[in-house]
């Protein structure tokens, strides 16, 4: 008994024991919930003010309410001044809340300019030789992810800005010339230029200080108008119910305090609350009205004196009666006037703070303001410390620490209902198509939020493929905002009912290449390897939606049911022969040998993520099977069994090209050697026994399933070759195949730039393609800058030039080969130097290359900036980078967007990850994925 009374009171113990140890887990648990509840809370503060104002707002697809549908020309910048916005704001350097409810930002007058300068000037897209393109120059210098701190430069002419100059010139020129550049205008000779600099650094989530800083660079005493601006985004002027959330006062700027106070401009929205913009000195407040001048646009009478271009007219015309005299409005500025000797400089402190119940915010005096900025200066300098490689020079930390801020100022906040957009065009979403108006079947779409842009001037909205590139650079900066970016898309805002990704403003129903899957399963990974923490609810949100959106790609992009897939012009602009994503002239349709790659990945990722979300949950056992076997179908519809003229694969070429299937049932490879054809090589992915083993008789299901469909064996050999304990290689190529394609790939003469892989092999330039068709000849030759043509606008070309994305996934794709083959494959890198490496070290030469294009050579001299001396000569340029939207297949130069950190921004991934990581790290990857 008392053996049996003892072993009771032990058992009693040990569950007491065990409860309190659950209870304190539990407790443990509860605590961390609350304190990361709050992290989240206190981050989404620091967050709530960001670079979120957009530099272009006007030309933009939401601001076109024209029957034509000529964005440009319906809303040029000769309007922007005068005419309110209804769907964003615009501004120089600014900032804004995350709802963009109320702006700051920088205007600048020189006494000189017919017109004050609150917004980037650029040419529009039938006004450039090359496409649209923005004429100014400013650099995003500085930001942490919080956007706690902030720095931006821009470079202001002394002299009257050649508005005119630049159209004229422009115009006139063809498409065989360059462009002609602000810096051809000869406005910076001489150094007759301010270097103007905001600051902006957060005391508190709702105390901001603004510093701007003015620097003459010329050789003479010079005379600036800063006027820092205050306004709110036109809410209230336009028809039907308010925004959500939106109250219906009109929200006032007044003027506050008094003579014991500096002055301050007081902002009261009934949504946003109460808060003062305070000026450390002593100058004049004007006050106007964010309302359109009818009567300057349209001649017909303003309904009051006081509207948007008001302080413009009272400042450069001298107009008095143009700004209000009771001081109150809607739009506000602080009239500085700085005048400052030759090298010398001069500075505007202002504090954004906001007003809790009449309370008096704590004084803040230039001693802490400037404390302040220099503590959060130096909060960013230990952030991209941290984040640099160890080893890394003094300019490759700066070429990753402006591509990373470049990155985060491009996030900007993107309003469009289109719903209500469409029924203010007088569409009806159960009436027909209404010829003209774009976007007429996303009726459901509602865009309210911060979203990566690809470019702050060129491409002020969002693009599907270009976003999801983003947040592959993001994540190395920001992973939670890169996961929120991917989501975003995925929404029932954005996502349409038939399972559609929205591409971009100008045709939402075009299509992007399918690249969301693979950015959402290297997201997941990633977090995991910096943390240990596999989000799984992430990953299983992301796959659901993304069934929706594969499906979609199968019954609408592969007409005849065979897996091969014509998604029309994917994002690559010009590449082909004939515009991809017009009607055929020669009638028939293309079978794309990029399009049925891209789904060959999209289903490699598909699989990796349905076998990571089976553990612990069988139901995803059959999307497992599904999608291993939907990937056999794809793979074989590249190379089917046997020689054939009618399939991608080009057997004598070594080299997959597009294929024109024409009514009459014949068919043609239009044998352009281009990154369609690299891109099956692209579709790489290693999965780990591992993960097979979580799905009980996978082998033996798909095994019964090759036999059914014998077609498939070959893809099912390459799938299932190497040791059966070991890794699995889901490969569009086999190795033979992967040989040929490299030769070419790693030929100098061919894809390999000294600055990357091109677009289009240099073998175009002397070997042009022709097509005839109806007496007509069709040319595909190597271009490396500009295009030559009009296709898709002609600011973009994909027939030579360097495109950092595409060389991500080509190296991506050859660090996941490596992992499979290891040290025993080598090829000549480049083709027939004789100089062998490893897959690892094929990868590491591109990403170099790559590199190079931003890296000052011995000679100090950005490949980037091609030959424009003073980005080579003068200290004030030389350290300052532009992340462009793709470069010169020869010489490295940037051409197109010149602000397009998007998808550029890649370039900091390549550098920390080559720079972190080693052949050793990628030889056995193997954890559950892709390293």
């Amino acid at each position: 008994m008392a053996t049996q009374d003892k072993a009771e009171k032990a058992s009693k113990a040990a569950k007491a024991t065990k409860t309190a140890k659950a209870a304190k887990a539990t407790r443990a648990a509860r605590s961390k919930a609350q304190r990361t509840e709050r992290e989240r809370a206190e981050d989404a503060a620091w967050r709530m003010w960001g670079p979120y104002l957009a530099e272009r707002q006007w030309g933009t697809v939401r601001e076109d309410y024209s029957r034509s549908g000529d964005a440009w020309s319906s809303f040029p910048h000769d309007h922007a001044r005068s005419r309110a916005y209804r769907w964003g704001e615009d501004g120089l350097g600014g900032i804004s809340d995350d709802h963009q409810r109320l702006c700051l930002a920088l205007a600048l007058w020189n006494g000189r300019d017919p017109i004050l300068k609150e917004r980037a000037f650029g040419l529009t897209n039938a006004e450039g030789n090359h496409g649209e393109d923005v004429k100014e120059y400013y650099f995003y210098l500085d930001s942490t992810p919080s956007h706690s701190y902030l720095r931006y430069l821009y470079k202001y002419p002394q002299v009257p800005y050649p508005y005119n100059d630049l159209v004229a010139v422009n115009r006139d020129r063809g498409r065989q010339e360059f462009e002609y550049e602000l810096m051809d205008t000869g406005v910076f000779d001489d150094d007759r230029y301010w270097d103007v600099t905001v600051e902006y650094a957060k005391a508190a989530p709702d105390d901001i200080l603004m510093r701007i800083t003015a620097a003459n660079r010329g050789p003479d005493e010079a005379t600036l108008r800063v006027l820092p601006t205050l306004w709110f985004r036109n809410t209230w002027s336009w028809p039907g119910p308010p925004e959500p959330g939106a109250a219906l006062a009109k929200p006032r700027l007044t003027a506050a305090g008094g003579a014991a106070r500096e002055p301050v401009v007081r902002a009261e929205h009934p949504d946003l609350g109460t808060w003062e913009l305070r000026c450390s000195a002593d100058v004049p407040l004007l006050f106007t009205e964010n309302e359109t001048n009818t009567e300057r646009l349209y001649g017909t009478p303003n309904p009051s004196p006081y509207v948007k271009d008001g302080i413009g007219r009272y400042v450069v015309d001298g107009e008095t009666a143009a700004v209000n005299p009771e001081r109150t409005g809607t739009k506000a500025v602080a009239d500085h006037t700085l005048t400052v000797a030759p090298g010398g400089s001069a500075s505007v402190r202002l504090r954004l703070v906001r007003v809790y119940g009449g309370s008096e915010p704590a004084a803040l005096g230039d001693g802490r303001f400037d404390a302040v900025v220099k503590e959060r200066r130096a909060e960013a300098d230990a952030f991209y410390r941290a984040l640099t490689p160890p080893g890394a020079g003094e300019d490759e930390a700066r070429v990753l620490r402006q591509a990373l801020s470049g990155m985060l100022w491009s996030k900007q906040y993107y309003h469009f209902d289109v719903n209500a957009w469409l029924t203010e065009h007088g569409v009806d979403p159960f009436g027909p198509a209404a010829d003209g108006i774009r976007n007429h079947d996303w009726f459901h779409m509602t865009a309210d939020h911060v979203v990566s842009m690809p470019d702050t001037w060129e491409y002020p909205w969002f693009a599907a493929w270009d976003l999801a590139f983003h947040t592959v650079a993001l994540a190395v900066v920001d992973t939670a905002f890169a996961k929120e970016q991917l989501e975003l898309l995925l929404t029932d805002v954005y996502l349409h009912p038939n399972g559609q990704i929205p591409a971009y403003e100008w045709n939402f129903t075009d299509v992007n290449p399918p690249v969301h899957g693979w950015a959402t399963y290297f997201l997941y990974q990633l977090e995991r390897r910096l943390t240990g923490r596999a989000d799984r609810d992430f990953l299983e949100r992301a796959f659901q939606k993304l069934l929706t959106n594969f499906t979609w790609w199968v019954n609408r992009k592969d007409p005849d049911g065979r897996n091969v897939f014509q998604g029309g012009f994917l994002g690559l602009d010009n590449i082909g022969v004939f515009d991809r994503s017009a009607p055929l002239p020669t009638g028939g349709h293309l079978e794309q040998a990029d399009g049925t790659a891209w789904m060959a990945l999209y289903c490699q990722t598909m699989l990796q993520m349905a076998l990571e979300l089976v553990e612990g949950n069988p139901a995803y056992e059959d999307l497992v099977v599904k999608f291993a076997q939907h990937y056999l179908w794809i793979t074989a519809s590249l190379d089917r069994v046997g020689d054939r003229d009618d399939e991608m694969w080009d057997e004598e070429d070594g080299f997959f090209y597009d294929v024109l299937r024409l009514p009459d049932g014949r068919a043609q490879r239009l044998k352009v050697r281009s990154m369609v054809g690299l891109l099956p090589l692209c579709a790489a992915t290693v999965i780990h026994p591992r993960q097979l083993a979580r799905v009980a008789g996978l082998r033996e299901r798909m095994a019964r399933f090759v036999d059914r469909h014998p077609s498939l064996a070959a893809a099912w050999e390459s799938a299932t070759a190497g040791p059966a304990d070991g890794p699995r290689l889901l490969s569009a190529v086999d190795d033979k195949k992967l040989e040929r394609v490299l030769a070419r790939l790693l030929d100098e003469d061919e894809f390999l730039s000294p600055y990357g892989v091109r677009a289009l092999s240099r073998y175009h330039a002397d070997h042009p393609y022709t097509f005839q068709v109806h007496g007509e000849e069709l040319r595909v030759g190597y271009l490396p800058a500009e295009s030559d043509s009009g296709m898709f606008g002609g600011n973009s070309n994909w027939r030579g030039p360097i495109w950092l994305p595409m060389n991500v996934l080509v190296v991506r794709a050859l660090l996941n080969l490596y992992g499979f083959y290891g040290d025993e494959l080598t090829v000549e890198c480049p083709t027939g130097s004789g100089n062998r490496m490893t897959l690892y070290g094929v990868a590491k030469e591109i990403s170099d290359r790559l590199t190079r294009i931003f890296l000052k050579d011995p000679d100090g001299r950005r490949p980037v900036y091609g030959g424009q001396e003073k980005f080579r000569t003068d200290p004030h340029w030389n350290d300052l980078i532009s992340f462009h939207e793709y470069f010169h297949g020869d010489n490295g130069a940037g051409i197109g967007a010149a602000h397009q950190t998007g998808w550029t921004g890649l370039i900091a991934t390549l550098m920390i990850m080559f720079g972190r990581l080693g052949p050793e790290d990628f030889r056995d990857p193997w954890d559950g994925g892709e390293s």
